[in-house]
């Protein structure tokens, strides 16, 4: 499919696709949106950044404006990665749509989100967690909902919600159409499938344990107390916006403060922050009023600042699947990118399931990469470009 008429909208969606400059659509839309349309269940893979949120997003809105009843309900993992599934729903929408939504997630009050739901929306969005609070509750009802989205399901079953959502699917029609997408393919998901969709069809794009080809990977060996030396070095060779992982809440604010003391814009985000908190950080990051991010894992997933230019490792994540996602958070839509990772020597085992992850055949090529692995990265003079500094730069 060489455009989005080609997939037979409705006016209204049409319209909003062009304001939105959506031309082409990318590989993993171009086969999910034609089945999803016919009314298949759908179980799609693709690498992160390749447009799964519209490949779920515009036959879910073509179904509410061609139909003028029944909801739909999307799930996601963070509230993130909700209110950014949320803002393309109310683009492809339109202004002037009489569609109402509900936005229900944790760590806002039940009483805004009471009043959403008292006006019967026809699209909601939310975590599991959440939702299963409104169900419990009898503040929301579930048995006209027809369209079921599970996005990041990798994720969602990562952090725990399997018995959250099987509570779900069971306020739900079983008649209904369920569209599961993911950037991995763990066991537990192919379960998941079997259990709760109907003649699934499968949808791929590239190989799911993959990251992309234009993201170019450095590694580096190194003590654990010399990392944040080795940080400020490359922070300065480098420009662009930035994010770093980290392991802990705690080290993601201490490192922000550190860096500010060391002349560079930093904020950090996790999620011991309210919920306003984190939408300022954001906010702010994404108008690259600071320029690098420090961020926990609850960043690796979904997070769509396409001015990310470099992701780095500072820890390595728990689970080697976030590895993948981390790596996606750069190099969107087609662009170039780059990541570091630290590796210590307390890294090994983590280190050993992310090669083992990304190349199963590593176990049996016997220090294969080692010798690249181990090398110094070269150091590049700081070119002029904008460096967000504030105030002069420190001695390392």
């Amino acid at each position: 499919m060489k455009n989005f008429e080609g997939f037979g909208l409705s006016p209204a969606l049409a319209k909003s696709l062009v304001h939105m400059k959506y031309e082409a659509p990318t590989p993993i839309q171009a086969q999910a949106i034609p089945l999803a349309l016919d009314g298949h269940d759908i179980m799609g893979t693709a690498q992160t950044g390749t447009g799964k949120t519209a490949a779920f997003a515009i036959p879910l809105i073509e179904k509410l404006l061609t139909n003028p009843k029944g909801s739909a309900l999307v799930l996601t993992p963070t509230r993130e990665l909700g209110k950014q599934i949320m803002e393309i729903m109310h683009q492809l929408l339109g202004p002037k749509s009489n569609i109402k939504t509900a936005f229900i997630i944790g760590g806002e009050p039940m009483g805004k989100q009471l009043k959403q739901l008292r006006a019967r929306p026809r699209l909601i969005i939310g975590t599991p967690g959440r939702i299963n609070d409104h169900l419990e509750r009898g503040t929301m009802m579930l048995n006209d909902t027809g369209f079921l989205v599970l996005d990041e399901t990798d994720r969602m079953l990562d952090m725990g919600f399997t018995v959250q959502l099987e509570k779900i699917f069971k306020y739900m029609p079983e008649k209904r159409q369920t569209l599961m997408f993911s950037a991995t393919l763990p066991k537990n998901i192919l379960k998941l499938s079997e259990k709760y969709l109907s003649n699934p069809k499968r949808v791929s794009v590239g190989e799911v344990n993959i990251v992309a080809q234009n993201i170019k990977q450095e590694v580096i060996r190194i003590e654990q107390d010399k990392k944040y030396k080795e940080l400020m070095l490359q922070l300065h060779d480098r420009s662009g916006s930035v994010i770093v992982f980290v392991k802990t809440k705690y080290g993601a604010d201490k490192m922000a403060k550190n860096l500010r003391r060391d002349g560079f814009t930093s904020d950090a985000l996790h999620g011991d922050l309210r919920q306003s908190k984190r939408d300022r950080v954001m906010q702010s990051f994404r108008k690259q009023n600071f320029r690098v991010l420090i961020a926990t894992d609850i960043a690796a997933r979904g997070l769509d600042v396409p001015h990310i230019e470099h992701v780095v490792n500072y820890d390595l994540p728990q689970v080697a699947e976030d590895f993948i996602h981390r790596m996606g958070r750069t190099a969107r839509a087609g662009a170039q990118g780059s990541a570091i990772s630290f590796v210590s020597n307390q890294d090994g085992r983590k280190w050993s399931a992310i090669e083992r992850l990304l190349n199963p055949n590593a176990a049996n090529d016997k220090g294969a990469d080692r010798s690249k692995s181990s090398q110094k990265p070269k150091r590049k003079r700081p070119n002029n470009k904008k460096r967000y500094y504030r105030g002069k730069k420190k001695a390392a």
